[in-house]
């Protein structure tokens, strides 16, 4: 796997994993629409550090435009598609679910294309553990089922996992869907909590805790999350011979497919999470309790046996260091 294709290249995860594989000597095609679903010039900020780079070339396509991802595969020969770009948000998928059908379901669909017709040989692609939706056996595990999503983003990605598993059957496309589980770090989106609460923090502000607090979430530092996809890039999927029709496990296939949850295994109740922030920033919060917000789970909590027997790694980073390089990373970029 010498050339990649990374898509949401100027995105959080996209930007990290980006890096780090040119950092590995890999040549990385990004690919990123730009949009505005937050600010902008953050995207760009990151794209400005991956494009100092040599190896690195990018181009400014939207996933949901047929002719241009086809012209994108044909122009390049790529080995190995990593898939990060998606609209996210959970919440938001309640006001514009149309968002989440051009880019989820339009723009995996391309992707799928662009591999099936390009010999790619590897296909990796960004799932969530918000497709565990009602499931509360815990930990969460890739051999249980998750037919019950709870919003639709989470049905979205749950869609991409059917999808993929359709063209490897059909087409021998090596397919690997990680379920990642709530990344935290630098360059983080500026929609999720830790953005949120260290800004308002900053300025005095109340912060909004939903659930009273009560939430759990496996919160996965971003660092370990790119270990974990850069090593299953290098691990192509094959038929698992051993795979049952009479009882068919959810995590493999008969065809090269599969499903890994990267997560940290150590799910951490929301207000310590806070408390973390608040010690980095060495000031307290202001707090207003709220409900639980439609859409949003209770816990989230990663079964990782699979990612260690198969890639010899478990995200290990504590929220108090991870909190803290982020917290860091804040004050230097807003000169706070």
């Amino acid at each position: 796997m010498e050339k990649y294709l990374v898509t949401g290249a100027a995105g959080f995860i996209g930007f990290h994993t980006a890096k780090r594989l040119l950092s590995e000597g890999k040549t990385v095609i990004g690919l990123d629409n730009m949009n505005n679903y937050y600010d902008p010039s953050l995207k760009e900020a990151r794209l400005s550090q991956l494009i100092a780079h040599g190896n690195f070339r990018f181009h400014k396509i939207d996933l949901a435009d047929r002719q241009a991802m086809e012209n994108l595969f044909q122009a390049n020969e790529i080995d190995c598609v990593i898939h990060l770009a998606a609209q996210a948000g959970v919440r938001y998928s309640l006001v514009n679910p149309q968002a989440y059908v051009e880019a989820n379901l339009v723009g995996f669909t391309n992707i799928l294309e662009g591999c099936r017709h390009n010999k790619i040989k590897h296909l990796v692609y960004a799932s969530t553990s918000s497709v565990y939706g009602a499931n509360t056996k815990m930990p969460f595990s890739e051999h249980d089922s998750v037919n019950h999503p709870l919003s639709f983003y989470a049905a979205s990605k749950k869609a991409n996992e059917l999808m993929a598993h359709t063209y490897a059957h059909l087409f021998g496309l090596p397919c690997t869907g990680l379920r990642f589980f709530t990344v935290y770090g630098p360059w983080g989106r500026p929609d999720m909590a830790l953005f949120l609460f260290t800004k308002a923090i900053l300025e005095g502000k109340p912060i909004d805790v939903f659930n009273h607090g009560k939430m759990k979430r496996d919160f996965t530092y971003v660092d370990d999350i790119v270990e974990g996809v850069t090593r299953i890039s290098r691990k192509v999927p094959e038929k698992n011979s051993n795979w049952d029709a009479n009882r068919p496990d959810p995590a493999t296939s008969s065809a090269p497919y599969i499903v890994y949850n990267i997560g940290n295994n150590n799910p951490v109740e929301l207000m310590r999470y806070i408390e973390a922030i608040e010690s980095a920033i060495g000031k307290k919060a202001q707090k207003n309790m709220m409900p639980m917000q439609a859409g949003d789970v209770p816990s989230t909590y990663a079964n990782v046996d699979a990612l260690i027997a198969d890639a010899g790694f478990k995200p290990s980073t504590s929220v108090e260091e991870g909190v803290k390089k982020f917290v860091d990373w804040y004050r230097n970029y807003y000169k706070v």
